[in-house]
């Protein structure tokens, strides 16, 4: 496929908010990651994807990692509204360790939360474990520390914090 195709392809897409990308995040303002680092491509919303793939609920159900990648999505696109109501913006960070956080939502103040998204409750140490470890590695470089850390998960029964500081949310606490 060719590079300008695909590009003028995309910029439709865009002029008809067909896609809604999340751009990169950094504690630091100068930072050469909000400059070099990619956007992260979502549709605008997830349901759009899984009709372009003919994916059913029983392929889903079938393909948990596809699942899960489409439960992320779709918690973006929930937490991009929830943020755009009181004046915050949604990122995404990556850095050039490929060490990322799934979604950051960056308050008018410069203050910020990350969080991790998982549809399954195994899943919740392991991004706990690297909230904690993305924060620790910014604070060492002399970065701004996160307000707050969270598991966003799909299969949760309720809200908690854990002995690490580490907030889990199941997603159906975001309604509100």
């Amino acid at each position: 496929v060719d590079y300008d195709t695909v590009s003028k392809y995309l910029d439709v897409f865009q002029r008809l908010y067909l896609l809604d990308n999340l751009k990169p995040f950094s504690s630091s303002i100068r930072s050469s990651v909000r400059v070099k680092m990619a956007e992260k491509r979502h549709f605008c919303d997830p349901s759009l994807a899984c009709a372009l793939l003919n994916i059913t609920p029983d392929k889903l159900i079938g393909d948990l990692e596809t699942f899960g990648f489409m439960f992320e999505a779709l918690c973006e696109r929930d937490l991009r509204i929830y943020v755009d109501s009181f004046g915050a913006e949604l990122f995404h960070y990556q850095d050039y360790a490929n060490r990322e956080i799934d979604a950051v939502v960056e308050l008018k103040d410069g203050r910020w939360c990350a969080f991790e998204i998982k549809l399954g409750a195994n899943q919740i140490d392991k991004a706990a474990e690297n909230l904690i470890k993305i924060r620790d590695k910014i604070i060492l470089e002399g970065g701004k520390a996160p307000s707050v850390l969270a598991v966003i998960c799909g299969m949760s029964n309720a809200a908690y914090q854990r002995k690490d500081g580490v907030f889990v949310v199941p997603i159906t606490a975001l309604k509100n």
